[in-house]
């Protein structure tokens, strides 16, 4: 009889490419059924009025169904995952854990005026209600989202690779700075944890913005030491790079002998003007930018860039996966030993 407890991994249309990596390294890890683990195939129906359904070409019953998708814009990205886990609890998987490396309506986590939605709680609800067991995901746009899911959390930071790639840098004035004041908290934990790794503590700076409308910054004022500092700024999300565009000119005019930003999910829309985030970058006064894999880019979107760097999460993404998946603690994977 065939022991039913195996690990399952499929992936939703928009993030085939990360789950293909995801997979690579976890045939390199130590798993009961490590030669078996490859990506399964998700057949989705199209009909002629948009609507779509997912089929499972490969049984599940029994298994630890592991689903990836990130929940980037048009929303079918969501419905599509939805859907997918509907269908896994329906064939009787055991377990149905869902990897959302970007984690989308994340910035609606409360509300900051009167008669609007909290998003972020919403698709939590419906992740739930499909019948998802566990969430893994990366860098939340505020940490306290976590307490939106009534089930476990697996919550990875970027900062794993953000950290080192800082280090390999050797930057002879580094400063870390945050585009705003809600990112003290990050920046704060990169100069602490810099300060473990060095012995000595980057000092910090903050950028002050408003904003009239959203995406569009209105004006930005830079609180701290800039002349002759090499400047790193942390963030998690880049959309328009409205806000890491004009920061970057900011400090470059108060002094500063680089700007350089890491930021984890590379959105990199179009503004209202219909300027691509990648020209912006490139025009723009930053030296370079480091982003990771969480949000798919059309193919040959970096090609013109020569600012943009793409680190990958998809090496953490299967170790934490392998390690839920064996019943081991995950600890390991989310800290290094600072």
């Amino acid at each position: 009889m065939q022991h039913e407890h195996r690990m399952m991994v499929f992936s939703c249309d928009t993030s085939v490419a990360f789950a293909r990596n995801v997979v690579k390294h976890l045939k390199k890890l130590d798993i009961d059924d490590e030669d078996k683990v490859r990506l399964g195939y998700v057949e989705v129906k199209h009909f002629t009025d948009g609507e779509f359904q997912p089929y499972y070409h490969d049984s599940v019953r029994g298994a630890t169904v592991f689903i990836i998708q990130s929940t980037i814009a048009p929303s079918d990205n969501l419905m599509e995952l939805l859907l997918c886990i509907d269908a896994a609890k329906r064939a009787s998987a055991s377990k149905v854990i869902v990897v959302t490396p970007y984690f989308g309506w994340a910035r609606q986590d409360r509300k900051d005026k009167p008669r609007t939605s909290i998003g972020a709680k919403l698709v939590a609800n419906l992740l739930r209600a499909a019948g998802a067991d566990r969430i893994m995901t990366c860098d939340l746009h505020a940490d306290q989202i976590q307490g939106f899911f009534d089930i476990p959390v697996d919550h990875l930071m970027a900062s794993n690779l953000f950290l080192q790639q800082i280090q390999d840098l050797h930057l002879p004035n580094l400063s870390i700075a945050s585009p705003d004041i809600g990112g003290a908290k990050r920046a704060n934990f990169y100069a602490n944890t810099l300060k473990k790794i060095t012995g000595q503590e980057p000092p910090i700076i903050i950028c002050h913005k408003t904003r009239l409308v959203q995406n569009e910054v209105d004006t930005l004022r830079v609180i701290g030491d800039v002349e002759g500092r090499d400047v790193v700024i942390v963030d998690d999300i880049i959309d328009t790079a409205g806000t890491l565009c004009k920061a970057a000119t900011e400090l470059k005019k108060q002094g500063a002998a680089s700007v350089r930003a890491c930021a984890t999910h590379a959105l990199l829309s179009t503004d209202k003007q219909g300027v691509p985030a990648v020209d912006k970058i490139e025009a723009s006064d930053i030296d370079e930018v480091y982003v990771t894999d969480t949000v798919p880019q059309p193919k040959g979107k970096y090609d013109k860039s020569t600012k943009i760097h793409v680190l990958s999460m998809s090496d953490l993404f299967a170790r934490m996966m392998r390690n839920v998946y064996m019943y081991e603690p995950i600890s390991p994977v989310f800290h290094q030993d600072y």
